[in-house]
């Protein structure tokens, strides 16, 4: 299970499990990059 990844500004998210992570990285993106929004499956593919 992917519970992490990392956003090319450097902020290291960390979600309990796959669903948690994905809400927390779409959080982040459109709080500090509006306009960039990535699917579920797009972030688990970068996710580790």
């Amino acid at each position: 299970m992917k519970r992490n990844i990392t956003c090319p500004c450097g902020e290291q998210i960390v979600g309990q499990d796959e669903d948690d992570l994905v809400a927390k990285t779409q959080k982040h993106l459109k709080e500090n990059h509006p306009g960039h929004d990535y699917s579920r499956d797009e972030i688990l593919f970068m996710a580790y």
